[in-house]
């Protein structure tokens, strides 16, 4: 059957879509819409097409201004309101597609080409009733989860037969958006319609499936927030009851302590802020643990509170001395920084690093220091601390964060100026999270921390009165720009004599009180220190020397035990008995002169060594040998040795041949323990020619010093230890390089007594001394 085309006026509707089948009343004020539908009620049939606006703002709309697809309606009812308001009640029956716009003025008039798809046969392969049972599952589905519609409305849709007619009635009465509906009524073919009613059904079904379940969520959360606002108003109300004198919430004991503390107005702002919204998240359990951990800490910080420092410079000399032997450098650099704060009643707090090799009591030193300027002490241990936030602090928005270590210690200490030791500060690494070195910077830079961030305070922390000391057995692994935010202080190696000094004064009453022994009954002679020393241990500090005099006090009091003795003396001779056969022997100075060897002095970790240089010279083709487990640098100094003897062949009246005809093997014993540095240079160059020239070198003579091409000596590292090696072995002359005579004059008449030291400051003048 074909579609017929007639002309009607039309009402442009704003927001609304009339579907077929669909009874409704709307209301109308516009001139044009309220005139056709005059026009259409002068006609007998009634008829009027209404046709939705594509945007509700549009007041007088044309062809384009309107869908093309609307519904050809019957006015049932026309109620006139005031305002010039009139109410429409209209039965929807079928759809029209707009053909052409007829009339705009004074109302709008069109060609309609009404659709009739009541003899609409669903294809065979189709399956209808398998389609229409599915779309009734749907509706019936969307009806249960909450549409406001009665069951009765339901059952009578339910019973509708033909899958077009049960398309329109669902259409008509479900409450769907405007849009959605224009949709289902643009498709004028019916399977299509279907396939759009079908997905509009089952995506409202899974919305409000969501909808239900986020509802139901709250309503459990504002359930259980009910029911613990309850409980606590009755347990308030008991403990009113009971006369008990806890009722101060914490909310108001955080108050009371924030207007004792002493802070800043920024801090103070800060932890008001933070108790304002510890009160409002008492139903939030998460949230109120992490607010009260803040407040807890922000209130345990020293924000402005400090210790009197000690301006007395006796007492501190006194304690330093008491506790210390040696480490003059150390005691004088803080009898400094006192005598200024005494003066100026303020003064810069020094950032020391104290260098040296490990048990030379650096980390005991700042505990000294501490007690000395009567400040609390507190030490980090920066060994292996590889995470920037270790030092800065977590963020507190993290699960567990908490302040740095910094932020931490200055808690710890209760003051804004306690002594900080930052221990191994040369063990720091560096990963991925972060450059620990980078986040020191700010902390040891006296013109930044005063005002320190840490991640977790979010406050600026003063460490401007922190009196900083860091300790490091290097300073290689430091970068440039912390090192330059330090003032170095080397701590060297301990002569033997300061070692006597230390064990007599300091380690064996330590020891003999940790074994429950006293003088009267343990004595240990003072060679037999010496001999310790020298022969049982190896080492810059006084660790290894304090393990065996621990090693003397244990066997000590197991034969006072067990022999009932009253008193043992622990001398030279009988030493043996207590600590076994003696560990370290020193190379002792050569009893006669030699050709080709020749004493060198070497630094190392554990203190200074003597290093015996050999060299042979062999029938070969000219190749130099260099065997001992020597490193680059070494090697390159003896290539440079040989380079200038060979252009000083023709003073030393050597063949010019002999470097063509002959090899030169250079060796360095202890072939299992690898050595590097430039510092044996000259001692290379010596021992090479006196093998060379068949020349004797002195037996109790030591060198050391960087050779260059022309015979320079350069200036070495290290020259303290190299001496005490020398003056162990015997040796009775060490040669210098000229430029370390200002490192000699810093020494000890101890260490220089008994050494005849000449500064060198070319081969020749070596040779001269060296060769016999």
């Amino acid at each position: 059957m074909e579609n017929q085309i007639i002309s009607l006026p039309v009402v442009a509707l704003r927001g609304l879509t009339i579907m077929p089948g669909m009874v409704v009343h709307f209301d109308i004020s516009r001139d044009a819409s309220i005139e056709a539908v005059e026009e259409s009620m002068n006609h007998g049939d009634q008829k009027i097409f209404l046709i939705t606006q594509k945007s509700t703002e549009t007041e007088t709309p044309g062809v384009d201004d309107v869908y093309r697809v609307g519904t050809c309606a019957t006015i049932k009812q026309v109620i006139k309101l005031p305002n010039k308001i009139f109410r429409v009640l209209v039965a929807g029956e079928t759809r029209g597609i707009l053909q052409e716009m007829q009339e705009e003025t004074p109302f709008l008039r069109a060609k309609v080409e009404m659709v009739d798809d009541s003899d609409y046969v669903i294809p065979e392969a189709m399956n209808e009733p398998a389609m229409e049972r599915g779309l009734k599952e749907m509706f019936v589905e969307y009806a249960a989860k909450g549409a406001k519609m009665s069951k009765e409305s339901v059952g009578k849709i339910t019973n509708v037969k033909g899958l077009a007619k049960l398309i329109e009635e669902i259409s008509a009465n479900i409450p769907l958006f405007y849009q959605d509906l224009q949709e289902i009524l643009n498709e004028i073919d019916v399977l299509k319609r279907y396939e759009v009613l079908a997905f509009k059904l089952v995506n409202e079904v899974q919305i409000m499936g969501i909808k239900d379940e986020i509802q139901a969520k709250v309503k459990e959360r504002v359930d259980k927030h009910q029911r613990e606002y309850i409980l606590r108003e009755q347990l308030a109300l008991i403990r009113e009851e009971l006369g008990d004198d806890s009722t101060m919430t914490d909310a108001e004991e955080f108050e009371a302590k924030t207007k004792k503390l002493k802070a800043s107005k920024e801090v103070k702002e800060r932890l008001l802020k933070e108790i304002k919204r510890f009160k409002s998240a008492l139903n939030s359990p998460s949230e109120i643990g992490v607010t009260r951990t803040y407040i807890e800490t922000l209130l345990e910080m020293p924000w402005n509170k400090e210790c009197r420092d000690n301006n007395d410079i006796t007492f501190a000399k006194e304690v330093l001395d008491a506790d210390h032997y040696g480490l003059e450098k150390v005691k004088e650099r803080i009898l400094e920084f006192l005598a200024v704060r005494a003066l100026t009643k303020k003064g810069e707090s020094p950032i020391l690093c104290l260098v040296g090799p490990p048990g030379t009591g650096k980390t005991s030193i700042a505990k000294s220091l501490a007690k000395a300027l009567k400040k609390p002490y507190v030490r980090i241990s920066l060994g292996g601390v590889r995470d920037e936030a270790e030092i800065r602090g977590h963020r507190k928005t993290y699960v567990g964060a908490m302040p740095g270590r910094i932020a931490n210690a200055v808690k710890t200490a209760g003051v804004k100026n306690p002594l900080m030791l930052l221990d191994e500060i040369d063990k720091v690494s560096t990963d991925y999270k972060g450059d620990t070195f980078s986040a020191l910077l700010e902390v040891l830079d006296s013109e930044q921390n005063n005002r320190f961030r840490d991640h977790y305070l979010e406050l600026p922390l003063d460490l401007s009165e922190v009196l900083f000391i860091t300790t490091a057995n290097s300073l290689q692994t430091i970068p440039r720009p912390l090192l330059d935010r330090m003032e170095v202080i080397e701590v060297s190696s301990y002569t033997e004599n300061e070692k006597l000094h230390i064990a007599t004064e300091h380690l064996i009453p330590k020891q003999l009180e940790k074994h429950g022994l006293t003088d009267n009954q343990l004595s240990i002679s003072k060679n037999a220190i010496w001999k310790i020393a020298r022969n049982y241990t190896k080492e810059a500090g006084v660790r290894q020397l304090e393990r065996k005099i621990g090693d003397i006090c244990r066997k000590a009091a197991r034969e006072i035990l067990e022999s009932n003795k009253k008193k043992i003396a622990v001398t030279e001779k009988n030493i043996e008995k207590y600590l076994g056969k003696e560990k370290f022997t020193y190379q002792m100075a050569n009893a006669c002169d030699e050709v080709g060897i020749v004493r060198g002095l070497a630094w190392t970790s554990v203190g200074g060594d003597t290093l015996q240089i050999e060299v042979n010279v062999m029938p070969g083709s000219g190749e130099l040998m260099l065997t001992g487990q020597l490193g680059d640098v070494m090697k390159e100094s003896a290539q440079a040795g040989i380079s200038y003897i060979r252009s000083v062949s023709d003073e030393q009246k050597i063949a010019e041949d002999f470097f063509k005809t002959h090899d030169i093997h250079v060796h360095i014993p202890e072939g299992a323990v690898p050595k590097d540095g430039p510092s044996a240079g000259i001692t290379m160059a010596t021992a090479m020619l006196s093998a060379i020239i068949n020349k004797k070198v002195r037996a109790d003579l030591a060198m050391t010093g960087e050779i260059t091409l022309r015979g320079r000596v350069l200036p070495i590292g290290g020259l303290k230890e190299k001496l005490l090696a020398a003056k162990s072995a015997g040796i009775k002359m060490v040669l210098i390089p000229k430029d370390n005579v200002r490192d000699v004059e810093e020494l000890s008449d101890e260490i220089t007594k008994g050494l005849e030291i000449v500064p060198v400051e070319h081969m020749k003048e070596v040779l001269e001394r060296a060769l016999v």
